[in-house]
């Protein structure tokens, strides 16, 4: 499980970002707020709406492609 975070100051399209904990773009501790743990991205999308309708991903850390290792890449 990571942890989320939801920005607390939008930005100028006044869209309010949710990060993950380790983002290089999460705000400072006092412009956000915490969502709690999820398994990913979405999940975390789900509860910042129920907080906030104009949230988001942030494409730097919930819109990253997980491959599997267990998985053969299709040829």
């Amino acid at each position: 499980m990571k942890f989320f975070y939801l920005s607390s100051n939008c930005n100028v399209e006044g869209v309010y970002f949710v990060h993950e904990r380790e983002c290089p773009k999460i705000p400072d501790p006092l412009d956000r707020d915490y969502l709690g743990p999820f398994n990913n991205g979405d999940e975390a999308l789900r509860k910042a709406l129920s907080v906030n309708p104009k949230a988001e991903k942030c494409q730097v850390c919930c819109d990253k492609t997980v491959s599997s290792l267990l998985k053969k890449p299709k040829e």
